[in-house]
């Protein structure tokens, strides 16, 4: 059976994960995840400064950073240190944030 048979037969998403990626733990699935990761944090700061009805720059001003870095973030060109990611929506934003280790 081939790759795109084995697509159309998954039962459900971690089965296609586990096809398209691999199983968890494996090196290629950790990457996949670790990508998966940042692009929800990436849309979730997006979404949390459009609430704020605030622009790139405004944000940026708040949390003393620059707007080409608040853009690279957003577009997921760029890693971010937990300490400005909290300084981003707790006091540029105004949100909780509320770590989880699994």
């Amino acid at each position: 059976m081939n790759n795109n048979e084995s697509i159309r037969k998954a039962k459900n998403f971690d089965e296609l994960l586990d096809i398209k990626y691999g199983k968890i733990g494996t090196e290629k699935r950790d990457a996949f995840e670790e990508k998966a990761q940042y692009f929800v944090i990436n849309e979730i700061l997006k979404e949390a400064r459009r609430e704020a009805k605030m622009t790139q720059e405004q944000l940026a001003e708040k949390v003393g950073t620059k707007k080409s870095y608040i853009s690279r973030l957003e577009n997921g060109k760029c890693d971010i240190q937990l300490s400005t990611l909290y300084r981003i929506f707790e006091y540029g934003l105004g949100k909780r944030i509320n770590l989880l280790i699994g």
